[in-house]
């Protein structure tokens, strides 16, 4: 059965922040998720804090943080401080790091390290000893409490290796049903390289969603988010050239890319995102009359997406909520049971 969660930037206020957060929960959405970006917007950490002591069912954390920007034990060390405040409804998303890397003039994570910290971290933060740097490490006080789940952030056939064998899930930022199942089958391919079983690993898309017969405005809004996913396709291609595996329902869109500006990133109306086609807009995202996006989710949900997760990075925040809470997820869970 489909789950819905929704990302919320740490923008400041953090009053608004939390107030979209405990909206959410009261709408039926089952998980809250942020970014992780500290020149950007506001430290994070401090405001999945905040959703800690003040929602009651709402699962969360980053989608995603990065092993870089923070010494990887502190982050193993947070999200178990989180599940413990929280009762243990902490979720771990993570990623080898976008703009919180190059806003400070850093590059991803290189695979080797990304993959050697997201394994130490998941056992180190479930309460299992480590070793890192020649230490043994442990965290005492963590042992004994539900698991908390890591979700990998990938798109190239190295990283959803990474996912495959190490992560509880992928988180893929489009709705693409084409590139999604080409993702998870090479997750799962590794995950079964690994000796585990590939039917565990989780399918989380996130992606704006708009619910309205203005199909223009909607694609105005959401169209920065495929230039957001470009950063990620133009280090694909950089690694793996430009007639590899991946498909090009990914990389063919970027030939038209000429820039992109950190300071408006995520933003509605960034004019990086100019570039993108409306058709690319329809495939990424999550648009439409009410009736498209019934029909959108319950495509993805047919092709085994597990999470669906709303970036809520567009205008009209509490109607996409609310409409989603009264006509979307009743129905998508009610026809599921």
């Amino acid at each position: 059965m489909l789950t819905f969660g929704v990302t919320v930037l740490p923008d400041p206020p953090h009053t608004r922040f939390v107030e979209l957060m405990q909206l959410a929960e009261e709408h039926g959405f089952e998980y809250g998720w942020t970014y992780d970006s500290h020149i950007l917007w506001h430290d994070a950490y401090p405001l999945l804090t905040l959703l800690a002591v003040n929602t009651e069912r709402l699962r969360f954390g980053h989608c995603v943080t990065n092993p870089g920007t923070r010494e990887p034990t502190v982050t193993a060390s947070a999200y178990a401080t989180l599940h413990a405040i929280s009762d243990g409804r902490a979720v771990l998303g993570i990623g080898r790091g976008d703009s919180a890397r190059r806003v400070i003039g850093q590059q991803p994570v290189k695979m080797a390290e990304f993959e050697a910290s997201c394994r130490m971290m998941k056992d180190l933060m479930n309460g299992r000893r480590v070793e890192w740097n020649g230490k043994e490490l442990e965290l005492e006080w963590a042992k004994g409490r539900p698991k908390i789940p890591m979700y990998i952030a990938a798109y190239g056939p190295k990283a959803l290796a990474v996912a495959g064998r190490i992560g509880d899930g992928v988180i893929i930022q489009l709705a693409d049903p084409v590139i999604i199942q080409w993702i998870m089958e090479q997750a799962r391919g590794a995950a079964v390289e690994a000796g585990r079983d590939p039917e565990e690993l989780e399918c989380l898309v996130c992606a704006p969603s708009m619910v309205t017969d203005d199909i223009g405005d909607a694609r105005e809004a959401v169209r920065w988010f495929p230039a957001m996913v470009s950063n990620h396709v133009m280090d694909l291609i950089e690694r793996y050239g430009e007639n590899s595996e991946i498909p090009k329902e990914l990389t063919e869109y970027v030939k038209a890319r000429k820039f992109y500006d950190y300071k408006d990133h995520s933003r509605e109306g960034a004019a990086h995102g100019e570039f993108v086609t409306d058709e690319i807009c329809d495939r990424f995202s999550v648009i439409g009359s009410i009736d498209q996006v019934r029909e959108k989710l319950r495509e993805l949900e047919s092709v085994g997406v597990d999470h669906f997760n709303i970036y809520l990075m567009t205008h009209g925040q509490e109607d996409t909520l609310a409409t989603y809470g009264r006509e979307i997820i009743p129905e998508l869970k009610g026809a599921a049971v």
